[in-house]
């Protein structure tokens, strides 16, 4: 009993810990989508400038 036990906690662990990072890797992905289409729909001339060459180099089209 104690065996079967051990392997639902095991099994809920390794879940928990599946869990967490798909969850890191979607909100890392949908800051970064955020960064780039928030600079790249900035008026401010400093903001265009400062990610410019990044938003090129990812083939967003700023002007």
């Amino acid at each position: 009993m104690a065996y079967l036990n051990d392997t639902t906690q095991e099994q809920t662990r390794a879940r928990s810990e599946r869990s967490v990072a798909v969850l890191s890797a979607t909100l890392a992905i949908l800051f970064g989508l955020f960064l780039v289409w928030g600079v790249g729909f900035a008026s401010p001339m400093t903001i265009h400038n400062a990610a410019h060459d990044s938003r090129h180099s990812f083939a967003f089209p700023c002007h």
